[in-house]
């Protein structure tokens, strides 16, 4: 800002560089004096950065959807967190998948002390992608999040989110986690960075990099709405793609991304997690089982995409599947080593970190490289 006026000792323009803790004193100050300063030029400069960011601020209302079977453990501190949100315009609906514990009993406590608590009851076990997709048809505000039944939401998760939607008009919001013990204790700081995903989301975020695996984790996520009708009907017979996964992939194909980097979930890790922090591989001992699993999760992948290609509408992206499906159906029959379509096998890595890129090459195509070292690094991990 510059200013003018001989009461400064001096004639002309001159930068005024005031810091913005003194602004709020200094301003009243120079108010007193006969009101030099104009009121537009008082509250663009003065006020705190937050403030004048909050004049461009669209507030909208969301409807939080939370899928629920057996969660009494923790279901409490997790629907506490949601209802002790800083933002409050929201409605928290939840359905429930026939559970046989006091999870039925806790969630009607909740609809007798809040207003915005709305529970819906399965009469038979439908199961996670199901249950999810029944609450996501009951969507009737403007964006949707999803929450898991055990984790714990910082408590301006959503007014971050929607700060940053703002910010930059994006269609789907997410952010960063922080992994937790079942009591709470910090594990790692960032999932992201525990799972090598931050290349991906701060260099590329986008339907490319989120292609091959998801990195965008559901119960971070903020979305509008108005992306449903792409969205459902959910993939029916996908084991591997869920609804989180599906929801990220159609937005970030037609829509726009953008991602808070900070950790505003707690991420809890327990015996019951249906998908927890750690990789369902982490847990074979057998290489071939393990290798087995890697190529039915890419198959099951494929076969989603080409079986829904009319949601994508793209004839490159439905080509590039219908050569990556028969490449890794041979790979069943590879024993020892595979050098056919290494150059497809890079273009589907290419957002990949390199170590996780070269170690699923070993696996996949190198098998009798592979086996000698997996088996030397699950001996060594026992000891």
């Amino acid at each position: 800002m510059y200013c003018r006026g001989s009461r400064w000792g001096f004639k002309g323009f001159c930068p005024l560089k005031i810091p913005a803790k003194g602004a709020a004193l200094l301003t009243p100050a120079l108010r007193s004096e006969g009101q030099w300063l104009p009121d537009w030029v008082v509250k663009s400069v003065f006020a705190p950065r937050d403030e004048r960011a909050r004049e461009d601020f669209v507030k909208v209302k969301i409807d939080v959807l939370m899928a629920t079977y057996n969660g009494e453990k923790y279901l409490r501190e997790q629907i506490d967190s949601i209802l002790e949100q800083s933002y409050g315009d929201f409605r928290l609906l939840i359905s429930d998948d026939m559970s046989t514990d006091a999870t039925r009993e806790i969630l009607n406590e909740y609809v007798a002390k809040d207003s915005r608590v709305v529970v819906f009851l399965q009469n038979k076990n439908v199961g996670s992608t199901r249950n999810f997709e029944f609450l996501m048809k009951k969507v009737e505000n403007e964006c949707f999040m999803f929450a898991d039944q055990d984790d714990i939401w910082q408590k301006d998760k959503i007014q971050k989110s929607v700060d940053k939607m703002n910010q930059t008009d994006s269609d789907l919001v997410y952010t960063n986690l922080q992994v937790v013990s079942e009591d709470l204790e910090v594990l790692n700081q960032s999932y992201w960075r525990l799972k090598g995903f931050e290349k991906k989301v701060r260099k590329y975020n986008n339907f490319e990099s989120l292609y091959l695996n998801n990195y965008i984790t559901g119960s971070t996520m903020l979305v509008k709405s108005k992306w449903l009708e792409k969205i459902l009907p959910l993939p029916e017979k996908s084991k591997y793609i869920l609804h989180d996964y599906w929801t990220a992939l159609v937005v970030s194909k037609f829509g726009k991304m953008a991602y808070v980097d900070e950790p505003l979930v707690k991420y809890r890790q327990h015996m019951d997690n249906r998908i927890g922090s750690k990789r369902k591989s982490d847990e074979i001992k057998d290489f071939k089982q393990m290798r087995d699993l890697f190529i039915e999760v890419k198959l099951d992948h494929f076969k989603t995409i080409l079986q829904n290609q009319d949601v994508f509408g793209d004839e490159d992206l439905a080509n590039l599947n219908k050569l990556c499906y028969p490449y890794f159906e041979n790979l069943k029959k590879v024993k020892k080593v595979n050098f056919k379509n290494q150059k497809l096998f890079w273009k589907l890595y290419k957002y990949e970190k390199f170590s996780y890129a070269f170690q699923n090459d070993l696996i996949l195509n190198f098998p009798c490289l592979a086996k000698p070292l997996f088996s030397w690094k699950k001996g060594w991990k026992n000891k």
